[in-house]
């Protein structure tokens, strides 16, 4: 039986149809939301008005006082309810909207607490319907309590569940803080993998702090730019600026690298911690999985295992040099557009590659997928590696080399791009040997790429269809890539670079009769 969720006393109810407003705790986060939003337009004022900008700190005040309205008019202007049939949420003042989803459709809730809604007892949820497109994250509530949130999760999610079934209206709510805090496992949760300290040794090797060197980039030229900031005229940039340019450019380039290097190391240490401490995969036996994580910012994603298309383990090259890999999952409603890290489809952060092997097999229930041996490609796909890999290296090669001829660059950069080729040998090497598909157990397995090594085991009732793609020089090698669609995950999984006739045959045992009317007889 679906019933209407239960709220808190802190729930106000707008209306008589139901409709209630978030918590007007959210009073609080919402205008500090805003306020962060324009950061650095205010800061830029700031630093303006320091420098004798006249009356622009008078703008600085306007623009933080409209953020903090915007702010209010936020909450004043959102409402939401939970009937049998449907979520809906109405927000807008000028423009009024509902949005409007069936509760049938409902496939992921993500759960997030940053640290200011963690501190007043809030919680975020995201309601996620099957869509992964980036400009889609589905039906969004920010300002939940979180006895609202658990509620909602439990109401959404484990709708055949007696014991999810909301207390009676009056009666005390009941949440399971776990499954917002991620402090520890439910009773009626089995725990399949939880963090291991010892894993923060791989946060180097993720290079996520790549992100945070580029925001902060971004943030600092915005900054200058809003500000009129000379660099020049500032003593560490001076003199860093006078240093480079006093030695020679290729050692210059390498100080460049090695402090960047460092940064983008303890950057990613820092980032892993943050995103993935107190890490908890489990299942309900509701059917569904519980990925609980995060350190100052929590987030608990449930995804439906009836939705689950599948798994693969993500092993990027740095990663895998450490023996390391991750575990992603592939099913609707995941919020795949924003990345591994940032959506919710991460099943294990990096981790050792047998503990990814574990947690795979465990998830997809098979463990065939993850450990049986690959077919191999043959010669075809060896050839075409090298083929590519050297015509990128020579064409560089041979730019570099008349630009030096020309008087337009110095010779130490034609010189130094010849060892692309041994690069190139090497990387066209590990990209064959990362080639492999097979057929075990009702799933398409296929692994592939070598900067961020993918298998992929995808399960053979997810299979909706079948693209069979030739390019110009693989026609002429007699190779095609036979592409997978699902509804889950990326939505197209391949298998590349494979003869013709075996990527019929790969078509055929994955899914018998889909593509038989196609065949010339």
């Amino acid at each position: 039986m679906t019933t209407a969720i239960t709220t808190t006393a802190d729930t106000e109810v707008d209306g008589r149809e139901g409709w209630r407003r978030l918590s007007p705790r959210m009073l609080l986060v919402h205008p500090v939301q805003e306020l962060i939003r324009l950061l650095p337009v205010l800061a830029g004022l700031l630093v303006a008005s320091l420098q004798g900008g006249g009356n622009r700190s008078y703008w600085g005040l306007i623009a933080g006082g409209l953020a903090i309205g915007l702010g209010f008019m936020r909450y004043f202007t959102t409402s939401y309810r939970i009937t049998p049939t449907h979520v809906q949420v109405r927000r807008g003042f000028f423009r009024r909207r509902v949005l409007t989803v069936p509760r049938d459709r409902v496939r992921t809730v993500d759960v997030t607490s940053h640290l200011l809604h963690r501190v007043l007892g809030l919680a975020r949820v995201t309601v996620g319907t099957g869509q992964t497109d980036k400009k889609n994250d589905g039906v969004k509530l920010d300002g939940l309590t979180t006895a609202d949130a658990a509620n909602l999760n439990r109401e959404l999610l484990h709708r055949a569940d007696p014991s999810a079934v909301p207390a009676a209206a009056g009666a005390p709510a009941q949440p399971r803080s776990a499954a917002i805090s991620g402090a520890d496992t439910p009773a009626d949760e089995s725990l399949l993998v939880k963090l291991d300290p010892a894993w923060v040794r791989y946060g180097p090797f993720t290079l996520s702090g790549l992100v945070t060197v580029g925001v902060l980039l971004a943030f600092a030229q915005r900054l200058v730019n809003e500000g009129h900031v000379n660099l020049g005229k500032i003593g560490v940039f001076r003199r860093t600026l006078d240093h480079l340019s006093s030695i020679p450019l290729p050692l210059a380039i390498l100080e460049v690298l090695v402090v960047v290097s460092v940064f983008v190391a303890l950057a990613s240490t820092i980032g892993y911690v943050l995103a993935f401490w107190n890490f908890r995969l489990t299942r309900h036996p509701g059917g569904t999985l519980h990925i609980r994580r995060g350190l100052i910012t929590t987030r608990s994603t449930t995804i439906e295992e009836r939705r689950l298309r599948g798994v693969e383990i993500s092993e990027p090259l740095l990663l895998r040099s450490v023996h390391g890999a991750r575990v992603l999952a592939i099913a609707t409603g995941l919020r795949v557009g924003r990345g591994a890290e940032r959506g919710g489809s991460v099943l294990l952060p990096p981790a050792p590659h047998d503990e990814a092997v574990r947690v795979a097999a465990l998830v997809l229930g098979d463990d065939a997928a993850f450990t049986a041996p690959l077919v191999k490609h043959g010669g075809r796909a060896r050839r075409r590696r090298y083929t590519r890999a050297f015509t990128v290296s020579v064409v560089l090669i041979l730019a570099a080399g008349t630009l030096a001829a020309t008087g337009q660059w110095p010779w130490w950069p034609a010189v130094g791009s010849l060892a692309l080729l041994p690069i190139s040998a090497l990387l066209a090497a590990d990209r064959y040997a990362s080639l492999g598909h097979t057929i075990v157990d009702g799933s398409l397995v296929s692994r592939y790429s070598s900067v961020v090594r993918r298998r992929i085991a995808l399960r053979s009732d997810a299979v909706i269809g079948f693209n069979i793609q030739e390019s110009y020089f693989q026609r002429r090698a007699g190779l095609a890539t036979l592409v997978a669609t699902t509804a889950g995950g990326s939505q197209r999984y391949a298998v590349l670079d494979v003869e013709t006739g075996e990527a019929l045959r790969i078509a055929q045992q994955t899914v018998p009769g889909l593509i038989e009317q196609f065949l010339a007889a």
